[in-house]
């Protein structure tokens, strides 16, 4: 009797409050940057990070203390921001790899029909400094990043047209899973047609996640059933 394929299936991991927790490390050096650059310490004050992207973040804390947010005002912003990132990833007393991520990545990895990668707002190269921090960059060969839109749901468009190709599979072929911890990665995914799977590891409570009604919640990667559910085996599960 044959036996059918497995579906190609890409993972696409936020970063911040998904896979690592920097302590603040992000928000610090671009609150930095921001000192630098404009002399203000009061741009960021009236809003959260919480699933922008870093070109966003830019445009609205030049606006709020007053800058035109012109696109050469945000690149020599964020130029600035990244000058700063390692130093404060290097003094980040909290830096942690989120429970469950490490044995979420392995599990992945040994499937040869998975995909790894990355859909997240930060930039590619501040994406690559969290990582190597946390030592798990090599783990992500691809993936949406904010260099590519400001817009997530582009930008995880992107991620997975990346990792279709990585798979030699039509993206319409793929299941496509993206994890996030706040309701605009859950946002992105819907937008695609994706699914999404939310989980409450970052800022975000996971009730105020569940009412966004993402196709699977959980604490963290380490609950009980959410790596089965990740990796999709409960649909292949006997019933």
């Amino acid at each position: 009797m044959l036996r059918s394929m497995p579906r190609p299936t890409l993972l696409l991991f936020d970063i911040d409050g998904t896979l690592v927790w920097t302590g603040g490390a992000g928000r610090r050096a671009i609150e930095r940057a921001f000192t630098a650059c404009h002399g203000s310490d009061e741009a960021c004050k009236a809003f959260s990070f919480a699933g922008m992207t870093d070109r966003a973040i830019a445009r609205e804390g030049l606006a709020a203390i007053g800058i035109a947010p012109s696109e050469a005002a945000i690149d020599a912003l964020l130029a600035c921001y990244l000058g700063f990132l390692d130093a404060e990833l290097a003094a980040s007393r909290n830096f942690r790899v989120i429970a469950g991520i490490e044995a979420a990545i392995a599990a992945a990895a040994a499937r040869r029909h998975f995909a790894i990668g990355l859909g997240t707002g930060n930039l590619r190269t501040g994406a690559q400094k969290k990582l190597e921090h946390a030592k798990l960059w090599h783990h992500f060969p691809f993936g949406g990043f904010a260099d590519d839109s400001e817009d997530r749901p582009t930008l995880i468009r992107r991620g997975a047209e990346r990792g279709a190709a990585r798979l030699g599979a039509p993206l319409e072929r793929c299941r496509v899973v993206v994890v996030g911890d706040t309701p605009l990665d859950v946002a992105a995914a819907r937008a695609n047609g994706f699914e999404a799977f939310a989980v409450a590891s970052g800022a975000i409570p996971l009730d105020v996640l569940a009412a966004t009604r993402p196709d699977h919640v959980c604490n963290t990667l380490a609950d009980e059933g959410a790596l089965t559910r990740l990796l999709g085996e409960e649909l292949a599960a006997p019933r």
